[in-house]
């Protein structure tokens, strides 16, 4: 059977999308709403009082974006990353592709409160209305970002959203990961890291990777494997290195 994961590039002239694109795609019971609320706010009031005691070191690649701020850039990280990433990224109006399952409702709830837009859709939900969102975000000048292995994982495997929005737009792919210095992991499928307060963190930032708008499905696949081997170098990068943060590598300061 032919592979199809990459006949899908992102036009003008697919179904436009509609204010639906950006609100949850169901409705949510009496005990699901109150759910909602709650690990909204808890997750909430975690990021904003153990977020600012974290020690934040950022190591670039050769080749990579000249800082996080740089605009448009496609991000692409792993979803047990969201909680540090939230916190350092707030407030940048990033635009961020989250599912459309309950788990992806109460995140994209959390990351609004920190200045991110989430686009609804994922691999399995509405994901090509979602990318053509996400392509006109970049093309008024926003960078977007994808939790890679989302909605359900499998745990570091990278899905090809990314790669088809680099060959549509033109615009670079920068992998990332960011290792926390021994912290509290969720027995959940992604492994959700949650920081330790005062604790370090590195973020590892891979080179850019720019995909061909004429290139075909075999150029698609190799494409894919570099940005799979991209996350795996920066998270080996990363938590190797995550306790040298602060010391010989420097704090990162945001310009803002």
């Amino acid at each position: 059977m032919r592979d199809t994961r990459y006949n899908n590039r992102v036009s003008a002239t697919s179904t436009p999308v509609s204010s639906e694109a950006s609100r949850p795609g169901r409705h949510y019971t009496l005990r699901q709403r109150f759910l909602l609320l709650l690990i909204t706010w808890a997750a909430f009031l975690a990021i904003r009082l153990i977020g600012p005691t974290l020690r934040f070191a950022v190591s670039f690649e050769e080749g990579a974006p000249d800082n996080l701020e740089s605009r448009p850039v496609i991000f692409a990280f792993w979803h047990r990353c969201v909680f540090a990433a939230t916190y350092l990224w707030r407030h940048l109006d990033f635009r961020v592709m989250t599912s459309r399952s309950f788990d992806g409702e109460y995140i994209a709830r959390v990351i609004e409160k920190f200045g991110f837009v989430a686009v609804r859709g994922s691999s399995s939900r509405g994901g090509a209305r979602a990318l053509l969102e996400m392509k006109r975000e970049t093309e008024q000048g926003w960078s977007v970002v994808f939790t890679i292995d989302g909605p359900r994982g499998p745990c570091y495997v990278a899905k090809p959203g990314p790669i088809l929005l680099a060959r549509s737009t033109g615009v670079p792919i920068a992998p990332f990961y960011i290792a926390l210095e021994n912290p509290w992991v969720l027995n959940t499928w992604d492994r959700f890291m949650v920081p330790k307060p005062f604790s370090r963190a590195l973020m590892r930032v891979a080179r850019n990777i720019r995909v061909p708008a004429d290139v075909d499905d075999a150029g698609m696949e190799l494409f894919h494997k570099e940005l799979q081997a991209a996350l795996d170098r920066v998270r080996e990068f990363a938590e190797e290195n995550v306790h040298q943060a602060g010391r010989e590598i420097p704090i990162y300061i945001r310009k803002s």
